[in-house]
């Protein structure tokens, strides 16, 4: 189905599952805001394994997993997008915690243009006269937050890039998403054991020792990592890549929804402007997806 280059009703289903799960994401890790982020990065990775190898299993997948695993080139690649995922995982969860999450909305909004640029400087694709305009207006977002805050907005600069780049280095892992994404979490199994373990040693971990509420919530973090991860790789098969990228901006929008009226984070004039353009910006991009689908 994918390969007619239509939508599907099952992709819808897929897609919207996956960003439905991702857009209360905010909430979620903002219950978890009194755990350090590095406590709950590893737990995401651990608690995601059981998840993963049941749909490679139930999908017979088994066979193409182990040959990737015994593949030096394939396990260079899944340890770069392996640790990719992993500090943006990190920082997401601790910006959620530190009551950012406008800063992580901000960096998801501008993804999609970060995306078109390393296609244009690693693949050779040409940027059209509004795309080119669509990143420039992203840019002055960060220059004007940049002179609002006196620095870098670093955590939408690291959401945006180690999102992008693992997006990107993606696509040219030859292997199947669902096992691709088991490969990862394989790969970080081992650190995730390794952290975990320290926190135990230090008598500072929140599994088990401080409740049954921490408890469940990070065994939670497992299902909430895992599974709108595979219903999103399912899906962007069966719909247009126009569509997917429309999409996608609900999960930010939600980020930012929950940051403004629930986490009654700042939300100045500077901060409006910003996030102005970068609205505009992505209509502009968006436009340029859509035109071409439609003729």
């Amino acid at each position: 189905m994918a390969a007619e280059n239509r939508d599907t009703r099952e992709g819808y289903l897929y897609a919207g599952a996956a960003y439905f799960l991702w857009g209360f994401m905010p909430l979620y890790m903002k219950w978890l805001a009194h755990i350090p982020a590095w406590e709950v990065v590893p737990h995401r990775t651990l608690w995601s394994l059981p998840f993963a190898f049941g749909v490679v299993w139930w999908q017979g997948g088994m066979d193409t997993l182990r040959r990737a695993l015994t593949n030096p080139r394939l396990l260079a690649m899944s340890l770069l997008t392996a640790t990719l995922v992993a500090i943006n995982w990190g920082v997401y969860v601790w910006s959620i915690g530190a009551s950012r999450a406008l800063e992580a909305a901000l960096g998801y909004y501008i993804n999609p243009l970060f995306s078109i640029l390393l296609a244009a400087a690693f693949i050779g694709e040409r940027l059209t006269r509004p795309q080119l305009f669509a990143i420039v207006l992203a840019a002055l977002a960060v220059a004007l937050l940049t002179w609002e805050q006196g620095g870098l907005p670093w955590v939408s600069l690291v959401l945006t890039v180690t999102w992008g780049l693992y997006a990107f280095f993606k696509k040219t892992l030859p292997v199947p998403p669902t096992q691709g994404f088991l490969m990862e979490i394989l790969i970080l199994t081992v650190p995730a054991l390794v952290m975990l373990g320290w926190f135990e040693s230090k008598g500072t971990s929140h599994f088990i020792h401080t409740g049954a509420h921490d408890t469940v919530l990070l065994l939670g973090t497992g299902a909430l990592t895992a599974i709108p991860l595979m219903f999103y790789a399912n899906g962007a098969k069966l719909l247009r890549l126009s569509t997917i990228a429309v999409m996608q901006y609900s999960v930010p929008t939600a980020n930012f929804l929950f940051a403004v009226f629930v986490f009654h984070e700042p939300f100045g004039t500077a901060k409006l402007a910003a996030f102005a353009l970068i609205w505009t910006a992505l209509v502009i991009y968006t436009w340029t997806l859509i035109r071409p689908a439609r003729g």
